[in-house]
């Protein structure tokens, strides 16, 4: 029987292992290994918008946050719009995140969950979220290009995260990066491994969210457009 995209997602997302060191500091949070609920939360996702062969498009995050994906296994996506949109209650943690926010938001503009979702995957070159722990024994968010040390530890990992990604069957001839650094990171990547055509770039959500928050309107409209519109499609 042929595979679907959620069977490729959900596989994907089970044998998730980051086996190498980081650099002094950081750390990486699988909450694959680490919460049997966001296992279960992940699958019901993928079962209810990805269970076909259709072919979709990617748009590549940076890697997850603490209280998205962190926690309910979901690219931009905290427990918050995982019950409100998505129908799914978590009850071992509640989250909240800025970028799934402006995320969310977006998607109701460009045609609710289910249009969206049948069109597009998101997810991130390094997939698992990564924390920097501070000399107070707080844990911070990290970015996979902090350091320059961070990014040369995770950088054949993520071409190796990519090019899996991929082969669940993604359109590579345009993909959509979200945030300049990120999409610095990625080309460099793509240059090594060949795996994107053209790389259309977005503002983060995170930084929308934040410091743009008055011309969010402007910013979603502007997604829309970049991704061609549910009529487009």
């Amino acid at each position: 029987m042929a595979r679907t995209f959620a069977d490729r997602i959900i596989a994907f997302n089970r044998s998730l292992d980051y086996p190498d060191g980081l650099p002094a500091g950081f750390r990486v949070v699988n909450p694959f290994r680490e919460n049997p609920e966001t296992v279960q939360a992940m699958e019901r996702f993928y079962r209810k918008y990805y269970d076909d062969a259709q072919p979709r498009r990617f748009i590549v995050g940076i890697n997850p946050g603490r209280h998205g994906a962190g926690v309910t296994g979901i690219p931009f996506t905290d427990t918050k719009r995982m019950e409100s949109v998505c129908g799914i209650r978590m009850e071992s943690e509640r989250s909240h995140e800025v970028s799934s926010v402006f995320i969310y938001d977006m998607i109701a503009a460009y045609g609710g969950a289910e249009v969206f979702y049948r069109n597009f995957y998101i997810n991130s070159p390094f997939p698992l979220a990564i924390v920097r722990e501070t000399a107070d024994g707080k844990r911070l968010n990290a970015n996979y290009y902090d350091t320059s040390d961070l990014f040369r530890a995770t950088e054949n990992f993520m071409i190796a995260s990519l090019r899996e990604q991929v082969g669940f069957g993604l359109d590579t001839s345009e993909v959509f990066v979200l945030g300049r650094k990120n999409a610095d990171c990625i080309d460099r990547m793509n240059r090594k491994a060949g795996l994107f055509g053209r790389l259309t770039v977005l503002e983060h959500p995170r930084y929308i969210e934040q410091y743009k928050s008055k011309e969010k309107r402007e910013y979603i409209d502007k997604y829309i457009r970049a991704l061609g519109g549910p009529e487009q499609i």
